[in-house]
């Protein structure tokens, strides 16, 4: 049986790699930060040992702390993958490493391919980009680094569920318009990334760099309408801003639209639109509330 060891696994996206692996009769050892601390070699050697696949979730999520932790998140985003993968490189293992679309400058005009030029504009993109780098020199023929963007999901913060908890509090909310992405449901990316494992494991999977995120592209502005549409809440609530209305510590892109063409070469999906996932995620959501109610 094959056994997948996933990093980082109380995260939004951890927790349903592990159901969604575990769900394809894979053996799944997933491990939280609390359990295993990516950046001690000793420590991930010995949890890595008798797995044929290790798919990295582990990382400093916060975007904004970052830039003033910058040394802090690079530890984690930086040297954890690059342990991860010394470790892989001595077991034979293949990693598939999650990165993030901050590695790009996000002035773009035309989605980002897999190989496009890097110039991260934030301390959060320059630890990612530190991640990746290790990954795909120190497993050139077993590295995977899928890059995402705009993820929401049923298990951690995140924009889908502050708009709608704001619906209960607010008679309108204000939603920035000018930045554009591709709002990528978790269960989707976990879905593509068992996907890519067993192509990988079957030697049909190029190595190196592939964008795992939704088909189509929309702005945060146009995801809070979609999502009040979807749940029967009136849409007009949703207005349009800009970012200067809101300030942050970290710079945000303001395109951050991958291109998918790597997933051919892999004979991988790419995920549907990201409407239908939205619309996919909230029903899976509501259903998850009423059970636990």
């Amino acid at each position: 049986m094959t056994r997948v060891l996933i990093t980082g696994a109380a995260g939004m996206l951890g927790r349903d790699l592990a159901e969604v692996l575990g769900g394809r009769g894979l053996y799944v050892n997933a491990v939280t930060r609390h359990g295993l601390d990516i950046t001690d070699a000793a420590a991930v050697r010995a949890a890595l040992a008798g797995h044929d696949v290790v798919v990295n979730a582990a990382a400093w999520t916060d975007v904004d702390g970052a830039e003033a932790e910058e040394a802090a998140a690079t530890r984690i985003n930086g040297e954890g993958p690059r342990v991860l993968a010394e470790a892989c490189a001595e077991s034979g293992a293949v990693l598939i490493h999650v990165s993030t679309d901050y590695v790009f400058p996000g002035d773009a005009d035309e989605p980002y391919r897999h190989d496009a030029p890097t110039a991260p504009v934030n301390a959060y993109g320059r630890s990612k980009l530190a991640g990746e780098q290790a990954v795909t020199e120190l497993l050139p023929e077993r590295g995977y680094v899928v890059r995402t963007a705009w993820l929401y999901g049923a298990h951690g913060r995140n924009f889908v569920a502050t708009m709608l908890n704001l619906a209960a509090q607010r008679d309108t909310v204000d939603v920035v318009d000018d930045q554009r992405g591709q709002p990528t449901w978790t269960v989707a990316l976990a879905r593509q990334i068992a996907d890519l494992a067993e192509a990988a494991l079957a030697g049909r999977a190029p190595a190196g760099v592939y964008h795992g995120t939704a088909s189509g592209t929309g702005t945060w502005f146009d995801l809070a309408r979609a999502a009040y549409e979807l749940t029967g809440l009136d849409p007009e609530r949703v207005r349009p801003t800009t970012s200067e209305r809101f300030v942050r510590p970290a710079r945000r892109p303001s395109y951050s639209v991958l291109a998918h063409e790597r997933w051919a070469e892999a004979g991988v999906a790419v995920q549907p639109h990201w409407r239908e996932q939205l619309a996919e995620a909230l029903k899976v959501i509501a259903s998850e509330e009423r059970t636990r109610a």
